[in-house]
């Protein structure tokens, strides 16, 4: 959520900004609200305050008149004092966040890679897709798993299994490393938490919901976002660096791309995500150690990689500036993101009332929330599986998933 203090004193100065990933925006309507509620909140304190005043003399049959008159005056002004506050958070909750001033107007179009691993690998024999090698392999179940659950669902089983969970480990041993705390949430929230995360309202539909209000998780951002809501941290605790495990459920609605087989799109995945609680002027530098965390994870599996700065159109509303890690998928001739490395600045905090005491001011101030992939597996199994598949078939295991695994290669089933 923005600061309705900017919109008011630096209205051009934001609309501006907006328009970055809006076709059109109007910040009036939100000003004119917020003077609206402002408005009544005054004339509301203004009758409560002269009802006070009746409320310590002598009560006479003029005086229990006048003060059953301001109490229905007072009714009907708290009456559309709520309809007026409900419509403001309303309208404030649907803008997106304010794009960094280096992200680029626009859509995909507008993406600029920023880095790139190694060169994209060569084979001297015709390729086979992950769905093919995996099949041959005996890695991935994926008629039994739509038999259980419908399509977009699929089963790791035997060495699939075993690298998927390799995969978590080295994610979680490198984390650790990093002194990072280690979270396993819960992996349903209420819908607080989703309002907080900024996934409401405008997101409803692409979440899976469950009885009781709770809806699945779409990423782990959405619990480690709201593990501090409504609390104000120690500023010597900051910055606060957790990471997280988490199953990720998501309807991906829209039709698949025919190229989009196997695990490249689907309802459910693993990832292990980091996350940070900032003081606004140490968010930048976190960026960065987000980004090169994620950018190090992948180097160690040794795949051909790009990093892209999204344009303001492709990245998550909620955020002011995302970084994405797209790794190599030889079958598709394409690059699939398997990290989004985010900065949100203020604006979860604010739907979360997440802060911190300043010592400096000695008020209370709102941090900084950041996040990234570290990593999504579904994408990252085929690309291991492609970029390292041999002649044969069989497929080679990076020497950092060895120290995981029983086995250094993985050969056809017999």
């Amino acid at each position: 959520m923005l600061d309705i203090n900017k919109i008011r004193e630096q209205k051009e100065e934001v609309k501006k900004a907006l328009l970055k990933r809006m076709e059109s925006v109007d910040l009036d309507i939100i000003i004119s609200l917020d003077d609206k509620r402002k408005k009544l909140i005054q004339e509301t304190d203004e009758l409560k305050s002269e009802r006070n005043k009746y409320s310590k003399t002598k009560p006479s049959e003029e005086i229990i008149k006048k003060m059953r008159e301001l109490g229905e005056k007072i009714k009907k002004f708290d009456e559309d004092l709520e309809n007026v506050e409900k419509e403001f958070k309303e309208k404030l909750s649907e803008l997106p966040n304010i794009p960094a001033d280096d992200v680029l107007p626009g859509g995909k179009e507008n993406n600029k890679v920023i880095n790139t691993y190694k060169d994209k690998p060569k084979f001297d024999f015709p390729i086979k897709d992950h769905v093919e090698l995996c099949k041959l392999c005996g890695l991935i179940d994926y008629e039994r798993a739509v038999k259980i659950s419908g399509s977009g669902f699929w089963a790791y089983t035997g060495n699939g299994a075993l690298l998927e969970w390799a995969l978590l480990n080295y994610f979680i041993d490198f984390h650790k490393a990093n002194k990072y705390t280690f979270i396993i949430p819960p992996f349903m929230l209420n819908e607080a938490s989703a309002y907080a995360s900024g996934h409401l309202p405008k997101f409803r539909e692409d979440l899976f919901w469950v009885e009781d209000g709770l809806c699945l998780n779409a990423t782990s951002e959405m619990m480690l976002d709201n593990y501090h809501r409504d609390e104000v941290l120690d500023e010597k605790k900051l910055p606060i660096k957790y990471f997280a495990y988490s199953p990720c459920f998501r309807r991906e609605a829209g039709s698949y791309r025919t190229e989009e087989r196997g695990m490249i799109r689907g309802h459910q995945f693993n990832k292990i995500e980091m996350f940070q609680f900032t003081k606004p002027k140490d968010s930048w530098k976190s960026f960065e150690e987000l980004k090169d965390n994620a950018e190090k994870l992948m180097e160690g599996l040794e795949l051909h990689f790009r990093t892209v700065q999204l344009a303001a159109e492709d990245a998550s509303a909620a955020m002011s500036k995302t970084v994405d890690i797209e790794v190599w998928i030889p079958s598709m001739n394409n690059y699939k993101e398997v990290s989004s490395i985010s900065n949100a600045l203020d604006y979860q905090a604010r739907r979360g009332n997440i802060r911190f005491k300043d010592k400096k001011t000695d008020k209370n101030e709102f941090v900084h929330t950041l996040n990234a992939s570290g990593l999504a597996t579904s994408r990252l199994f085929p690309a291991i599986v492609e970029q390292f598949q041999q002649k044969d078939g069989s497929i080679k295991i990076p020497k950092v998933l060895q120290a995981y695994l029983p086995f250094k290669k993985i050969s056809l089933e017999k």
